[in-house]
């Protein structure tokens, strides 16, 4: 029986179509670009053949298409009756996942790569900060998360896509020493891998060696195909390094060319976040308010965003936390906020915040609020323990 790049047995005879989903699985797994139409050719190869439906599915709704997400998924679901059992419980997790059962799709996760752990599909899920779990709201996340990739680890050995993801959990566990040599070995065994430029750049960046990410990802980016869909996340990786340099017109410019909303290659929470997140940070470091950009911003998350009115449209990961931060978009700015109707901060950066947690953001976000009971009540909001 044909295998895929992880030794998991695929329900198809047809080499072509093996070769196409395992090149379009090595692409969605590293942020290239390709990979639907690599399971396009899985499936024209063998009609049969369930898990490019699911994979596709899986990049389309990581993109914000929706609709075409669902469609495959039902495709998926329709092939479903002639599957291995590992298929049939992917799918399966993907289903819950799209459909917002996020503690259901939990459950289903962990079950999942209990019996399968080299399903690096399902896994890549979960194993990011803004994945499943990181955007559940449940207390002690990112703790969670490193302690699954831990859990895997031996599953993976020095599998580069592996080491890229569990660096970065550790990372973000604040486990920077231990997180390192792994992300070494990642971007050594294969630079082309989008997580591991990323991964690279968090470790570096919260080691306190923003010149060492500035350098990488300077050189990295070079190559890195504009329609890829890291790419504009990792020009906010090094907009930050710019800043942090004092290069203003550089970090500027990164903002322009591939941040801002017209520009940026990833889905609509990556495109919120990053920008929102560039925008701040830009006001921190004591560069002016570019009011435009924070409408256009506002703008976009009360269209492109999912909210309670349009539940059907949610993303997977986006758990009741997710929806209580995003409904938020959906209140228009009054006159508490000034004559001009300059949009706050804190009200913008929710969808950011999962990565910008510091003391420094949270009395930020506290500033400059009176006593009125919305306020108060939103004040008790963000006291709420967080992960660390």
């Amino acid at each position: 029986m044909l295998a895929d790049r992880y030794d998991l047995a695929l329900s198809t005879a047809s080499e072509a179509a093996r070769d196409a989903y395992v090149q379009g699985c090595d692409l969605a797994l590293t942020f290239y670009p390709g990979a639907i139409e690599a399971f396009d050719r899985a499936t024209a190869a063998d009609p049969s053949f369930s898990l490019p439906h699911a994979a596709k599915a899986q990049v389309l709704m990581r993109e914000g298409n929706v609709a075409a997400a669902r469609a495959a998924l039902v495709a998926a679901k329709d092939l479903a009756t002639r599957v291995l059992e590992r298929e049939a419980s992917h799918i399966a997790y993907f289903d819950l996942a799209f459909a917002g059962q996020t503690d259901a799709a939990i459950d289903a996760l962990y079950a999942h790569l209990a019996t399968w752990p080299r399903d690096a599909l399902v896994l890549a899920t979960a194993a990011n900060p803004n994945g499943l779990i990181g955007a559940s709201g449940r207390i002690g996340q990112k703790h969670q998360i490193a302690a699954l990739m831990d859990s895997l680890a031996p599953h993976y050995g020095d599998d580069y896509w592996f080491l890229a993801h569990h660096a970065m959990a550790l990372s973000g566990d604040g486990q920077l020493a231990a997180a390192r040599p792994k992300i070494e070995r990642s971007v050594a065994t294969n630079p082309n891998n989008a997580h591991g430029a990323d991964g690279f750049a968090h470790v570096c960046y919260e080691s306190g060696e923003p010149d060492t990410a500035r350098a990488y990802l300077s050189s990295w980016l070079a190559t890195y195909p504009r329609g890829g869909f890291f790419h504009g996340h990792l020009s906010w990786h090094l907009s930050l390094c710019e800043i942090e340099a004092g290069n203003w017109p550089k970090a500027l410019s990164l903002y322009r060319d591939a941040m801002a909303l017209d520009r940026h290659s990833g889905g609509p929470q990556q495109r919120m976040s990053d920008g929102a997140a560039f925008l701040w940070r830009s006001e921190l470091a004591g560069h002016p308010r570019d009011a435009a950009a924070w409408r256009a911003l506002y703008d976009y998350a009360t269209s492109a965003l999912p909210s309670r009115a349009r539940r059907p449209a949610r993303h997977p990961g986006a758990g009741r936390h997710g929806r209580r931060r995003r409904a938020r978009f959906s209140q228009p700015p009054d006159g508490r906020y000034g004559a001009r109707g300059a949009l706050p901060v804190r009200l913008l950066l929710a969808d950011a915040i999962t990565r910008l947690r510091g003391v420094r953001a949270r009395r930020f976000f506290r500033g400059d609020r009176g006593a009125c009971p919305a306020r108060r009540r939103k004040r008790a909001y963000w006291r709420q323990p967080r992960a660390a």
